[in-house]
């Protein structure tokens, strides 16, 4: 199943019924599990550890050393989950010394030419749009979708279940459920149809629209918000999940729309 015009290295572990196609370079401490199918002209380097059932289209570039001028050659790994497609020309690079390595996780779609770099960690079931770029450290939660051409900063904290319009810029941490757009980033409600695709119930749709309301639309300052919040409402997993993210978020969170001021 490997193309005698691809170039694998013999320590490479690659599992049953993986298709390497030709002008494809796979390094030997690369790890592909089975049914994957690799693309022409791919680079897989080392340190790749990628999961079954995988697709990786042509251009790609997996586990290079990060753009990090503090990288000093340190063993790290770059880790893509199961069922996961990585569309042309993407690049993903692998861990520095401060996390150990950079994680893709399942189910997941990268469109074409987006860069995930060092020491991300990428949840399941996430779609990088074209021509995405993450920096380094940034987290992104399950099930969240970003629009083409949008950039996250380093260190940046992205929850479950968000949606980010084409062209975003992202400086601010962005709480879980919603959906941001606008430049600056701003929020622009919760993300109620993924979230109905995803099996959500009404009731519990409206019970994180209100938390939101009260952060976003009360004219109270978050911390003033998350108080209101606790008194006001019972404790669920969802209110929970979002100030919990909202109190360990040091960059602080998205704005809300028109308030002319980071919250």
């Amino acid at each position: 199943m490997i193309h005698q015009l691809a170039a694998v290295d013999k320590r490479a572990k690659i599992s049953k019924n993986v298709i390497v196609e030709p002008f494809t370079t796979i390094a030997g401490d690369v790890e592909i599990g089975e049914g994957t199918w690799i693309g022409s002209n791919v680079t897989i380097m080392d340190g790749a550890r990628i999961g079954k059932n995988c697709r990786i289209f042509p251009g790609t570039v997996i586990s290079a050393i990060p753009q990090d001028l503090k990288f000093d050659g340190e063993d790290t790994q770059t880790i893509i989950g199961d069922d996961t497609t990585i569309r042309e020309c993407v690049t993903v690079n692998r861990g520095t010394k401060a996390l150990g390595f950079t994680k893709i996780g399942s189910n997941c779609l990268i469109m074409a030419t987006s860069h995930i770099a060092h020491d991300c960690v990428i949840g399941d079931h996430v779609i990088i749009v074209n021509g995405c770029g993450i920096a380094g450290h940034v987290e992104i939660g399950d099930y969240t979708v970003m629009g083409g051409l949008s950039a996250v900063h380093q260190f940046g904290k992205i929850g479950k279940h968000v949606m980010i319009s084409g062209g975003t810029l992202v400086r601010k941490d962005i709480p879980p459920y919603v959906k941001v757009a606008r430049e600056p980033m701003s929020y622009a409600g919760i993300n109620s149809v993924g979230l109905r695709r995803r099996g959500f119930t009404n009731e519990k749709i409206f019970e994180i629209q209100k938390i939101y309301r009260a952060i976003f639309q009360m004219k109270m300052n978050v911390s003033q918000a998350i108080s209101h919040i606790e008194k006001e409402m019972l404790p669920t997993a969802e209110r929970d999940e979002i100030l919990q993210f909202i109190q360990n978020s040091p960059r602080g969170i998205v704005k809300g729309y028109g308030t002319g001021k980071d919250n």
